[in-house]
């Protein structure tokens, strides 16, 4: 099949080069991490980006997260303490986030989408300072109409992103951390992933203030088309969370991906609320939310979507 990637205007390196070291400085200094999304109205955009909806999780290092509350059991932490790591991209926690995303009026067919990123987190301890966690989104992709005509069922490319972390937050009591970011070409299709190897920065910066966490992830990455199609975008997500005494979190972020090769970008809005509660002993958050799109591409969707969380906690 023809690659849907239409080529863009001739590529800014300056532009985006300088785009990149904002949007890192940001993460690291007090805001907003990213991805590229496919460019033509025939085609499934390879859901890359960092999904925020709280699906961030449980323990294992310690470092970067919420205080235990007072009279709380030695057995571990309180469910709204777990809510409030979810909050937290980085926290020293173990998660298996399952998001399921629902998308309609792509391209030309108004074609429609089901997304699942399965987003393992997996915190380490390298030593009494610094923590190394690693966040992997893998999308599970389900398409109707898109290319026009066409149905694919299958796996896109996987997003790889390492945070090297200080385990104590700064003086202000800002959390950071920042390392790499990877674009691997899993994708199971042509029309479900970019082909394409892609490398770049990646950083977070986020404050948690009684109830509130509020921040950014950020990063930008390169592909050189070798083999595929060009990749530099670049992805930066502010949100802001509130959390109730029952373990209650209401979110809202943006998440807007500039694409350089053809200087446009996707701006989706997502509002969500989510709960920590036990099921069958295991202990899971459970969200559900609604997505808005501000600004859409030839690749992207149109108006509303629908977003559904499913996390599995493992405190330690």
């Amino acid at each position: 099949m023809e690659d849907w990637l239409a080529s863009g205007p001739a590529r800014r390196p300056w532009r985006s080069g300088v785009l990149a070291a904002g949007a890192l400085a940001c993460a690291i200094a007090s805001c907003a991490a990213p991805v590229p999304t496919a460019r033509h109205a025939s085609a499934t955009p390879p859901a890359l980006a960092p999904a925020f909806a709280p699906a961030f999780a449980p323990a294992f290092a310690s470092g970067n997260a919420a205080p235990r509350q007072e009279g709380e059991a030695a057995g571990g932490p309180s469910k709204e303490d777990l809510a409030k790591q979810l909050a937290n991209p980085i926290a020293s926690l173990i998660s298996v986030p399952l998001q399921f995303n629902y998308d309609q009026d792509i391209g030309p067919a108004d074609g429609k989408r089901l997304l699942v990123n399965v987003q393992p987190v997996v915190p380490i301890s390298l030593n009494e300072e610094w923590n190394l966690i690693s966040r992997t989104i893998v999308p599970l992709i389900r398409t109707d109409d898109v290319p026009p005509g066409e149905d694919e069922t299958g796996i896109g490319d996987t997003v790889q992103s390492l945070f090297l972390s200080p385990v104590e937050p700064t003086a202000s009591g800002w959390i950071r951390g920042a390392g790499p970011v990877f674009l691997l070409p899993t994708a199971s299709d042509r029309n479900l992933g970019r082909d394409q190897f892609g490398i770049g920065p990646t950083g977070v910066a986020l404050k948690q203030s009684g109830p509130w966490t509020y921040g950014g992830l950020a990063n930008h990455i390169w592909g050189d088309g070798d083999g595929g199609a060009e990749v530099d975008a670049t992805f930066v997500q502010p949100f802001v969370t509130y959390t109730t005494p029952d373990a209650w979190t209401y979110a809202v972020n943006f998440e807007a991906t500039y694409d350089w090769e053809i200087d446009d970008l996707a701006l989706p809005v997502n509002v969500a609320a989510s709960k920590v509660l036990t099921m069958g002993g295991q202990l899971v958050q459970v969200g559900v939310g609604l997505r808005y799109w501000l600004e859409d591409t030839v690749a992207s969707p149109e108006g509303w979507a629908l977003r559904f969380n499913f996390v599995l906690l493992f405190p330690r």
